[in-house]
C-alpha cells in the first residue's frame, strides 16, 4: 500500500469554533428563493420544530442554511448546524450533536445528558440535516430536546418529516421560472465566463428550466454541459434523454424521475473512465482528496497516472465539488449524486473490493497521522483527523461487519487515540472502543492496545472502576502473551488512575516502572513524555514543588527539541504549579497562557479547564478576586462537559478550594457569587479567550505586577493587598 499523505503543512493550529453558529460557507452566491425564506423565518417563529421536506436536488440544505444565517443574530445563544448524511450508526447520533454544539466529547455521561445540560437554559436555534437513514432515532432524540430545553428550535432538512408532535412540514417546492432561469445563467457564467444568452437563449433556458422541474441540482449539472453545447443544443439531447430514461421510472415520482433523469442524462454524456470515477467514488463518505481516489479508485480502467483528468473532468460537470480548507484542496459528492454511482457500483459487483480499499486506506491514514503527532505536526494532524473523521468511522464500521476483520476495528480504534484524548472527542472514542472490544479476535496486540486506551480514556472521565477493568485485564493479557509494549501502557495508565485518585505513592511507584519500560523498549512519543508529566505532578502534590519543576524541565526541552506541543501543555501547567507553590506568580500567569493557548488550539478541554483553575488561584494572590471568581465560574460551567470536576482528586481539587475561600474572604458571599454568575454566562471560547486577554469579554485593563505566595496546606491565606478600597478586587471594565 502506498504511504497516504501526510497532513499538508499548515501555519496555523486549528482552533474551536469562536461565534455562535458553524453554518457552512457559501461557495457560490444564493439565488431566488425570496417567499420561501420570508415563510420559514414566519414559521420558525410560531413553531419549535420546522421541517423542510422535498426530493433529492430541490436545495433543502441550502434554503435550511440560508435562514438560519439570516435569524441567527435572533437567538442570543447562536445557531448551529449538524449534518448528518454521513452517519449511518444511530449510536453516533448524539455524538454527532455534541460536536455540532461545540461541547467537549471527553465527559463520561451519556452524550444526551450532556446536551440536554447544555441546551436547557439556551435560545438556540438547531438545524439538523441529512437525518433520513436515521430519522427513528433522530425523531426521538429532537423529541426529547425540545420537551426539556424550552429555549430551543429545530430547523430540519430531510426528504421526510420527522413525525414528532408539534412539527410544522414545509414542503420546499422546485424553483419559480424566474429564479430557475436566475440560476441557470449565473451557474453558466460560471462555467463559461463569457457567457452572453440571446434571444434564441433564453427561450431555450425557460424551456429547459422547466423540462427540469425548476430542481437546483438538475440546473446545476445541466450548466454544467455549456463548455461543449449552445443552450440550443443542450435542451435539444436532453429533451431526447427525457424520453429514453423515464420509461424505466414509471413508478417514481415525477418530480423523481426529473432528477434521476438529469442525473442520468449528465452520466451518460460523461466519458466511460468518468462513469467509472464517479461509481468508484460513492465509497466516500463526506470529504476526500486526491491521493485516496488515486489509491482507492485505481485500478483496472482508471490507472492512478489518470485520475486527476477524470477527476477534474467530473468536477468541470458539477458532479463532483471541490473545497478549498486550510489542510489542502478536498472534494465532495452531493448525497443524492453519491447516492446514484453507489447503485452503478452495486451493479459493478465491486463495491466489496472497493469498500475494502476504503478501509485499508484510512487504516494507514490513521497510522501515519499517529507517528506524525509526535512531532511539529501535530496541528496539521488534528486538523486532519477532524476532516476525515467520517471516512474514519467508515473504515471502523467496515471492519466491524466484515468477518474476520474486527481486530482491525480494535487497532484503528486503539490508532485513533490521539483523536479521542487530545482533540476533544473521548465520549465518541469511548463508544468505538466499548463497541469494537464486544468482538473477540486471536489478535492480543490490537486488542491489547484497544484496552489501555480505553482505560486511558475512562481515567479521564473520571470512570475509576471501567479504568480498573480495562488495565487490568490489558496488564495481565500482557504479562501472559509476552507483550512488553502493551505491559508499558497498561502500568503507565494505572499510574495516571493512582494520580486522579490521590494515591500518591501507588502513582509514583507505577510511573516510574512505565517510565523504565518505556526506555528499555526505546519508546518514545507524546505518551511517554505525558508519564513524566504525570510523574513531576506526582512529585509537586507530594510536597516537593523543585523536584516537580526539574522534572518538568527537562521534559519540556524535550518537547521542544521534537516540536511537541500537546505534552508541552501540561508539563507548563504543573511548571505553572511549582512557580506559583514558590511565590512567583507573574511566572505562573505566564505559563498558563503558554498552556491556554496550546489546549485551545487541540480542542482540548480538559487541558484548558485545568489551567483556568489553576489561573484562579493565581489571580486572587495576586489581589484581583473579582476575576477570580469569574474563572473558577466559567471552569464550573465547562467541567460538566469533561468529566468529574478536577476528577474528584483532593490534590487537583486543592487550587479550587484555596481560591474560593480567598475569595469569598476577600469580595463576600454576595458578590463571590455574582462572580460565579458572570464566569458561567462564558462558554469554553470565551472564557479561555478572556483568560488570554484577547477575546472581546478580556478585561482590557493593563495587568501590574502583582507578588504573592500561594499557601501551602494549613498555611494561613494571605493574598496581596488590594488595589480598590474596602478589599475588593480592582474594578473590571
Amino acid at each position: 500500500m502506498r504511504r497516504p499523505q501526510r497532513p499538508v503543512s499548515s501555519p496555523h493550529a486549528p482552533s474551536a469554533p469562536t461565534g455562535p453558529g458553524n453554518l457552512p460557507t457559501e461557495l457560490n452566491r444564493f439565488v431566488g428563493r425570496e417567499n420561501e425564506l420570508v415563510r420559514l423565518a414566519q414559521l420558525l417563529e410560531e413553531s419549535r420544530l420546522v421541517t423542510v421536506v422535498g426530493v433529492g436536488g430541490v436545495g433543502k440544505t441550502r434554503c435550511a442554511a440560508r435562514v438560519a444565517g439570516l435569524l441567527e443574530k435572533r437567538y442570543c445563544d447562536g445557531v448551529r448546524m449538524a449534518e448528518l448524511s454521513a452517519l449511518h450508526d444511530p449510536g453516533l447520533l448524539e455524538h454527532a450533536l455534541v460536536d455540532a454544539l461545540g461541547l467537549s466529547g471527553h465527559t463520561g455521561r451519556p452524550p444526551r445528558a450532556a446536551l440536554v445540560e447544555h441546551l436547557a437554559p439556551r435560545r438556540l436555534l438547531l438545524v439538523i440535516d441529512g437525518f433520513e437513514q436515521l430519522v427513528d432515532a433522530c425523531a426521538a432524540l429532537v423529541r426529547d430536546l425540545l420537551r426539556r430545553a424550552p429555549g430551543l428550535r429545530v430547523l430540519a432538512a430531510g426528504r421526510l418529516p420527522l413525525e414528532v408532535a408539534g412539527e410544522v412540514v414545509f414542503p420546499l417546492a422546485p424553483m419559480s421560472d424566474a429564479d430557475a432561469m436566475l440560476l441557470f445563467a449565473e451557474r453558466a457564467a460560471a462555467v463559461r465566463p463569457d457567457f452572453r444568452p440571446t434571444d434564441d437563449d433564453r427561450a431555450a433556458t425557460l424551456e429547459l428550466c422547466r423540462r427540469l422541474d425548476g430542481i437546483p441540482l438538475a440546473l446545476e449539472l445541466a450548466a454544467g454541459r455549456l463548455r461543449a453545447l449552445s443552450t440550443v443544443q443542450l435542451l435539444q439531447r436532453l429533451d431526447d434523454r427525457f424520453r429514453l430514461l423515464t420509461g424505466s421510472h414509471r413508478s417514481a415520482p415525477a418530480r423523481h424521475q426529473t432528477l434521476r433523469t438529469a442525473i442520468g442524462w449528465s452520466h451518460e454524456l460523461c466519458a466511460p473512465e468518468q462513469r467509472l470515477l464517479w461509481a468508484r467514488l460513492s465509497v466516500f463518505a463526506g470529504q476526500f482528496d486526491l491521493e485516496a481516489v488515486e489509491y482507492i479508485c485505481g485500478g483496472p480502467g482508471l490507472p492512478a497516472e489518470s485520475m486527476l483528468d477524470v477527476l477534474s473532468g467530473l468536477l468541470t460537470q458539477s458532479v463532483v465539488q471541490r473545497e478549498d480548507s486550510a489542510h489542502g484542496t478536498r472534494y465532495r459528492m452531493l448525497d443524492t449524486v453519491r447516492e446514484y454511482g453507489a447503485e452503478w457500483l452495486a451493479a459493478t459487483d465491486d463495491a466489496e473490493r472497493l469498500r475494502r480499499r476504503h478501509r485499508d486506506w484510512y487504516l494507514g491514514l490513521a497510522t501515519w497521522c499517529e507517528l506524525d503527532w509526535f512531532g511539529p505536526r501535530q496541528a496539521e494532524v488534528a486538523a486532519r483527523a477532524e476532516s476525515e473523521l467520517p471516512n474514519l468511522r467508515q473504515a471502523l464500521e467496515c471492519s466491524l461487519e466484515t468477518p474476520g476483520e474486527a481486530h482491525l476495528a480494535q487497532h484503528l480504534a486503539g490508532t485513533l487515540w490521539f483523536l479521542w484524548v487530545c482533540c476533544g472527542r473521548l465520549s465518541e472514542g469511548r463508544h468505538w472502543l466499548d463497541h469494537v472490544l464486544e468482538e473477540d479476535t486471536p489478535y492480543d496486540s490490537s486488542r491489547l492496545k484497544a484496552l489501555w486506551v480505553l482505560g486511558y480514556a475512562a481515567v479521564l472521565q473520571g470512570d475509576p472502576v471501567g479504568a480498573v477493568s480495562a488495565l487490568q485485564e490489558c496488564r495481565e493479557a500482557a504479562e501472559r502473551t509476552g507483550d512488553s509494549v502493551a505491559l508499558a501502557y497498561a502500568v503507565h495508565r494505572l499510574g495516571s488512575l493512582a494520580l486522579v485518585t490521590g494515591d500518591l505513592g501507588r502513582a509514583r511507584e507505577l510511573l516510574d516502572e512505565a517510565s523504565d519500560r518505556y526506555r528499555d523498549l526505546g519508546e518514545l512519543n507524546s505518551n511517554v513524555l505525558m508519564a513524566r508529566v504525570e510523574l513531576a505532578a506526582a512529585v509537586g502534590f507530594d510536597g516537593d514543588p523543585d523536584g516537580a519543576a526539574a522534572l518538568c524541565e527537562e521534559i519540556r526541552a524535550e518537547c521542544e527539541d521534537h516540536g511537541e506541543r500537546w505534552a508541552r501543555s501540561y508539563a507548563l501547567y504543573v511548571l505553572a504549579f511549582t512557580a506559583a507553590r514558590r511565590g512567583r506568580t507573574e511566572r505562573a500567569r505566564e505559563l498558563l497562557g503558554q498552556s491556554l493557548t496550546i489546549s485551545r488550539a487541540f480542542h482540548d478541554v480538559l487541558g484548558s479547564v485545568l489551567a483556568l483553575e489553576l489561573l484562579a488561584l493565581v489571580t486572587v494572590v495576586e489581589g484581583d478576586a473579582a476575576e477570580a471568581a469569574v474563572l473558577q465560574g466559567a471552569a464550573d460551567r465547562i467541567w460538566p462537559s469533561v468529566g468529574l470536576p478536577l476528577f474528584g482528586s483532593a490534590h487537583f481539587g486543592l487550587s479550587r478550594v484555596r481560591c474560593e475561600r480567598l475569595a469569598r474572604r476577600e469580595l463576600g458571599d454576595a458578590r463571590y457569587e455574582s462572580g460565579l454568575r458572570e464566569g458561567g454566562r462564558l462558554d469554553a471560547d470565551a472564557a479561555v479567550a478572556r483568560a488570554l486577554g484577547d477575546g472581546p469579554a478580556a478585561r482590557r485593563e493593563a495587568r501590574a505586577p502583582r507578588s504573592g505566595t500561594l499557601p501551602a496546606p494549613g498555611e494561613p491565606l494571605r493574598p496581596a493587598p488590594s488595589r480598590a478600597s474596602g478589599g475588593s478586587g480592582p474594578e473590571r471594565r
